[in-house]
């Protein structure tokens, strides 16, 4: 029998054997999905830690400190194969270091934080489910996922501890739900998986009860998914390093936790931003919509598939987030006292060239005629220490007062500044009518706060301390708050959106930026400082032309109009601000 024969014959006895429906499902799972071209990464070997006032085992545990997140089960993600089809051998498994590197996250080693040697941005937990009150041992995304960067130059990796990673996590959330259909639809996947779950001496009453499980677990999957493709909610996509993060957060507390009638379009994907230094901003999140810690990383865990009962009268507020760790989290960022924590990354001149000293100079001078009104002083300056920089906090202590700009001034794209601004909810069971989506999370987020610290015995005196010295509540200014540019240089692309490549360009008029490129790629340009953008293999392209992308605004032209925050710059100008930025 030839090869063709031998194929063609097993192809019918897989379609004889399957149901018609199961027939209709396959077919759908082998249509082309562009999730399933992702690129195809070489590891690299030689990574350069910066000096970033963490020791290795700190580091090692924010990469893998669960946040209260969850995937599916721990055990079923160690089992799920790959969404792939082979007729002879075996279809390797998902968690695969070198498969989930395709969509950006990065390979780690085996430690005691990670005992499976899973990517940087995993977590083995044991969450108590909000709905059913059943304990399980499930995998989750850290905040490591979308916060920690690395940025490639010949053959070398520098890593960034809490900088903006390069993850396609809508990528990664497509192929694992095509993993979960395929174990259910392909046939003999599901033995396989089962007796990785359950062992080989398993009763038949336990494979049916995982089987209902699984089932059960794909059908809540298979539904969300299909609302949001009724309803067009992700038009615009993230691709490499950036989400939505304020619209996902709204549809998964709003919509699939409460009420679907509150699921939004979110077309305004936003870049990960840094976290060195955040925990002393007065306002955080692009938009300056949030300043209280413990609501922000609530409302980080919460996008990112923490689960929250807000049906339930019984249970409202019940939930998965892991509070303690939140707060070990951000002492860990943040540090005793301001700037004491997590650094921002000095330039590594060995691997990326040393700095022209008289250009920064030069440049520093420039930056305090052109960015600093806005940016701020350096925060390693004496004159950061000005008190009209600084504003006040519970108990004595002071944070960072961050310029808020409105959008009619700094002129980049809106949309998610006045998508959250215009949002609303319908509270159900909560209680609370029609609310703003700003006023809904404050609340969502505070009661799951003070619900744990009931929970833990956090005693009365020390809840300022883990709120970090601020009062709750979320805000919805249509403005963007323009952040100090330490370690700037080491999280392209640029504007909120990530819609200009580098640095270079983010000083051009915004008539010159380029209006496409890929990103996906880690491969650095130490002189542009930005990453490399032409077309590759499994690359995302980035159109600016899509409502959400815009690269207009914070631009150096001459003349005045929206967006123009000073005059065109000349060429050398431009370097020397680089060179100087690239110091800080």
């Amino acid at each position: 029998m030839t090869k063709t024969r031998k194929y063609a014959g097993l192809l019918l006895v897989v379609f004889l054997i399957v149901s018609m429906s199961a027939c209709q499902q396959l077919k759908a799972l082998l249509a082309e999905r562009p999730s399933q071209n992702m690129p195809a990464y070489d590891p690299v070997s030689d990574i350069y830690y910066s000096e970033q006032n963490w020791s290795a085992y700190q580091r090692e545990w924010f990469y893998h400190t669960a946040q209260g997140t969850e995937l599916m089960p721990y055990a079923w993600f160690m089992a799920l194969e790959q969404p792939e089809l082979k007729l002879f051998g075996a279809v390797p498994k998902f968690h695969d270091a070198n498969y989930l590197g395709r969509f950006g996250f990065l390979p780690d080693d085996r430690t005691p934080e990670n005992p499976e040697g899973l990517p940087v941005g995993f977590a083995k937990d044991t969450v108590v489910d909000p709905q059913s009150g059943q304990t399980v041992e499930v995998v989750g995304l850290t905040c490591a996922a979308c916060h920690t960067g690395q940025l490639e130059y010949q053959g070398k990796g520098v890593r960034i501890d809490g900088g903006s990673a390069t993850a396609d996590l809508l990528s990664f959330q497509t192929e694992l739900g095509f993993a979960a259909a395929m174990t259910e639809f392909v046939p003999w996947r599901f033995d396989r998986f089962a007796k990785h779950v359950l062992g080989t001496n398993s009763s038949d009453e336990a494979g049916s009860k995982l089987h209902d499980e699984f089932r059960e677990f794909l059908e809540k999957g298979l539904a969300e998914k299909k609302e949001a493709d009724a309803r067009n909610l992700y038009p615009v996509a993230g691709g490499f390093g950036r989400t939505d993060a304020l619209g996902r957060i709204g549809n998964f507390v709003f919509g699939t936790e409460l009420d679907n009638q509150n699921l939004r379009v979110a077309d305004a994907p936003v870049s990960f931003p840094p976290l060195f230094y955040t925990s002393w901003f007065a306002w955080v999140q692009y938009n300056a919509s949030i300043g209280q810690p413990m609501v922000r990383n609530i409302g980080e865990a919460l996008g990112v598939r923490a689960r929250v009962n807000l049906t339930d009268p019984k249970k409202l507020f019940q939930s998965t987030v892991n509070v303690k760790n939140l707060h070990d989290m951000e002492d860990l960022l943040a540090g005793p006292t301001a700037f004491t924590g997590l650094h921002s990354p000095p330039w590594p001149e060995a691997i990326l060239g040393h700095l022209d000293q008289a250009k920064v100079k030069q440049g520093a001078a420039l930056y305090h005629q052109h960015c600093e009104h806005c940016h701020l002083p350096p925060l390693n300056s004496p004159e950061i220490q000005n008190p009209k920089y600084w504003e006040e906090g519970l108990q004595g202590h002071r944070f960072l007062k961050l310029n808020v700009i409105p959008l009619d001034e700094i002129g980049t794209d809106p949309k998610a500044a006045s998508n959250w601004e215009q949002r609303t909810a319908v509270t159900g069971a909560l209680g609370l009518g029609t609310v703003s989506a700003s006023d809904g999370l404050s609340t969502v987020t505070e009661k799951i706060a003070k619900m744990k610290y009931d929970e833990l015995g956090v005693p009365a005196d020390q809840r300022a301390q883990w709120d970090g010295f601020r009062d709750y509540g979320v805000t919805k200014p249509l403005a963007y708050r323009a952040r100090p540019l330490a370690g700037i240089w080491a999280t392209p692309p640029f504007l909120h959106n990530g819609s200009v490549p580098n640095l270079y360009q983010m000083l051009l008029p915004a008539d010159r930026r380029d209006k496409t490129f890929y990103v996906g790629s880690r491969e650095f340009d130490p002189r542009y400082v930005g990453f490399r953008t032409a077309a590759f293999e499994g690359g995302f392209e980035f159109r600016t032309d899509q409502a959400g992308n815009s690269n207009t605004g914070h631009e150096f032209r001459n003349g005045q109009g929206k967006g123009v925050i000073g005059p065109e710059l000349t060429d050398d100008e431009r370097w020397a601000i680089i060179e100087y930025l690239k110091s800080m």
